[in-house]
């Protein structure tokens, strides 16, 4: 992904691993054909220069995704500087009110103040908004939705339908979670679930992969390491998420877990609770997650819920001590699973622990708003 590292550091050990560079915004002619459509719906991308932006562009090529039209909309700073997408080029527009004009389908990936200026005004325009931030996902009567696990939230919203809506895209740990842990719910019905996640650079956006990878050549080479985004050494090291720790000693991370699973699940009485770390890790999380079940289930019948879940692949293979890695889900859209095991501390077949890896860039952010919008057509 070319806006994640400098030109020069495409050669750097982490952007050949983690980052697995593809040509991603070209496509043969028959390809543009299918996805560029007089009668589909036109697309805005906003922040379209940062990591789930560029994102943005990789699943809709990746999909077909259909459309007519497309504005690439960004800050001023970036504003007419060029950018290819599928054999076509575009001048980056800057983000404006009036960028909404006659949008069917925004895509918002470009903070929290930004959504909250130019979210609604996009909804007043007609726009169906599909946003990646915190911004609007706790409000009541704004769907927030995961297509595999609740799309009948977004039930009747509809590109055509002659006015606009909002739809919230969860935070990344939550969806990477409740596609595992949301199969097994429908079974067994989840009462207490309590997460430890382990959480990648690609969370803090393509500045904070840069500082990472700029830090490992620093350690490696005995070098003070530059902090910047962190602030304290992230290379061979971990910490607490940095989010902003709350009263009640959370910090905003954890509750966005809590409180986005009790609405998606449409239960306010489930138990959640969580440890969020930032790992240096380039570009998908790991979580490992405890279950707490008011009807039983074995591991062997879990793990065949698992099997057959859309979106899910099941790596478990105690044999070879084969489990879900970071690397093996980067790049990927699926979430996998391992580590499926009975829970010892509890009676019967009342618990389970799981552990869960998915790519934060794809299903966390990029390819979940996309399947969002398809819903929308």
């Amino acid at each position: 992904m070319a806006t994640l590292t400098h030109p020069h550091q495409q050669t750097h050990l982490f952007s050949k691993i983690y980052l697995k560079p593809k040509p991603k915004f070209t496509t043969s002619p028959s390809r543009i054909r299918m996805s560029l459509q007089e009668n589909a719906p036109s697309l805005a991308v906003v922040g379209v220069t940062g990591a789930v932006g560029q994102e943005f562009l990789s699943v809709l090529s990746d999909r077909d995704f259909p459309y007519r039209s497309i504005k690439m909309l960004a800050s001023k700073r970036s504003a007419g500087k060029q950018l290819s997408f599928q054999d076509r080029n575009y001048t980056i527009e800057e983000l404006t009110a009036e960028s909404f004009d006659g949008i069917d389908i925004a895509l918002f990936s470009a903070g929290g103040s930004i959504s909250k200026q130019f979210g609604p005004v996009a909804v007043e325009k007609g726009a169906v908004v599909v946003d990646n931030s915190s911004a609007f996902r706790m409000n009541e009567g704004i769907p927030l939705v995961i297509p595999e696990v609740n799309p009948e939230a977004m039930e009747g919203i509809k590109v055509g339908m002659g006015k606009g809506a909002l739809i919230a895209n969860p935070n990344c740990s939550t969806i990477i979670c409740l596609m595992a842990a949301t199969p097994l719910h429908r079974h067994a019905k989840v009462q207490r679930m309590v997460v430890s996640t382990y959480q990648a650079a690609s969370g803090a956006g393509a500045a904070a992969m840069e500082e990472l990878e700029l830090q490992t050549r620093e350690v490696l080479e005995g070098k003070p390491p530059t902090c910047k985004i962190f602030k304290q050494q992230y290379a061979f090291n971990l910490f607490s998420h940095n989010a902003p720790v709350l009263s009640n000693g959370y910090n905003e991370e954890e509750m966005k877990l809590v409180k986005e699973t009790q609405k998606i699940w449409n239960d306010m009485n489930v138990q959640v609770t969580a440890t969020c770390i930032r790992v240096p890790v380039m570009r998908a999380h790991a979580e490992s997650v405890n279950l707490q079940f008011e009807k039983p289930l074995d591991e062997d019948t879990a793990r065949d819920i698992l099997k057959k879940a859309s979106g899910v692949v099941v790596i478990d293979d105690r044999a070879s001590n084969h489990f879900p890695t970071p690397l093996e889900v980067s790049n990927k859209d699926d979430v996998a699973v391992g580590r499926i095991r009975r829970d010892v501390s509890q009676e019967g077949n009342h618990g389970l622990d799981i552990f869960v890896c998915g790519d934060q860039i794809r299903k966390g952010a990029a390819f979940n708003a996309i399947q969002i919008a398809e819903l929308l057509l």
